[in-house]
């Protein structure tokens, strides 16, 4: 079977501490081709390896790349230079068949910019031309089995772009891409789906914010399997219940129409557990839902958790097991 391609991300924040940790587990040392640079993940197992159980580098299979010299912890050119290109390579070897699915673990983004790679974050840089794609999450209850899934409408943009950039014709382009992702990728058949308004109580009829009463509900009445615009203070009570209670039902699917109305509660409840997928590409990429953790670089205590939630969804659903 090919191998899934995992990056280092940046190779100055907790990217190649949490995957030498996250192939210390199982047998993904065996299933993985890690893209980086093999003195960093060398540089990090003789610093960690007495304090933690670590993948040893010289076990894995490591696609080799020249990195510059860099200072751990910080936000710099280099180190945001070579993310981008481990990116890269893992995105020719998809495209090209020789791995299954990427697996990318974090960047910093002004790292990205400060070495003139101005894209807003690497789900853009792998969706190329491609238009119809989107930032989707998965969660798996450890308490119940139930599966939190979300798209969100729009990503990586100031929250003062929102209500500009939000119209009917780019919900309905995302709803439709949230079904399709939920019967092809998920199984589902018939999947129910929730949406809230983008104004407190959706709006209260105009008295809040009128894209509710303008184009959001007058969309969302073509969808029959959609319950909105639920007011986004209570739209995740269902999914918290379900989390957490295995007599509690949830919607199959939710649709976020931005990223911290989406990401706050996800992250409150399944910080550990959340992956972040690329949907609606020819090929499929996961990755932890947490960022490069800076502040905590070298102290061996970042938590590979959501790091082997990414290889197990890129496997299960490349795999159909």
């Amino acid at each position: 079977m090919r191998p899934l391609a995992l990056t280092l991300g940046d190779p100055a924040g907790i990217g190649p501490e949490v995957v030498l940790k996250a192939l210390a587990h199982g047998d993904w040392s065996r299933r993985c081709w890690i893209i980086g640079n093999r003195q960093v993940l060398q540089d990090t197992y003789e610093h960690l390896k007495e304090q933690t159980p670590l993948a040893d580098p010289a076990q894995l299979l490591i696609l080799d790349l020249p990195t510059v010299s860099f200072v751990s912890g910080q936000h710099q050119p280099a180190s945001g230079d070579a993310s981008f290109r481990y990116l890269q390579a893992a995105l020719a070897l998809t495209r090209a068949g020789e791995t299954r699915a990427i697996v990318t673990a974090p960047i910093s983004k002004s790292a990205w910019h400060m070495a003139g790679h101005c894209y807003p974050g690497q789900t853009e840089v792998l969706a190329g031309d491609h238009s119809d794609y989107g930032m989707f999450f998965v969660a798996r209850s450890p308490y119940t089995g139930w599966c939190w899934r979300m798209l969100l409408a729009t990503t990586h943009i100031p929250l003062a772009q929102v209500p500009v950039v939000l119209n009917a014709p780019l919900v309905r382009r995302k709803l439709d891409l949230l079904v399709r992702t939920l019967k092809q990728t998920f199984g589902l058949s018939a999947p129910h789906l929730s949406v809230p308004g983008l104004n407190p109580h959706s709006g209260e009829d105009g008295q809040l914010g009128t894209e509710e009463r303008d184009w959001l509900r007058p969309l969302l009445r073509e969808y029959p399997q959609v319950k909105g615009p639920v007011p986004p203070d209570t739209l995740w009570v269902s999914a918290g219940q379900a989390w957490l209670d295995p007599r509690a039902r949830a919607p199959d699917g939710y649709l976020a129409l931005y990223h911290d109305q989406g990401l706050i509660p996800l992250k409150m409840l399944a910080f550990d557990q959340a992956v972040n997928m690329t949907v609606g590409l020819p090929f499929l990429r996961t990755s932890p839902d947490h960022g490069t953790a800076f502040d905590i670089v070298g102290q061996g205590i970042a938590r590979e958790a959501s790091l082997l939630e990414a290889l197990h969804w890129a496997d299960v659903l490349t795999t159909g097991s």
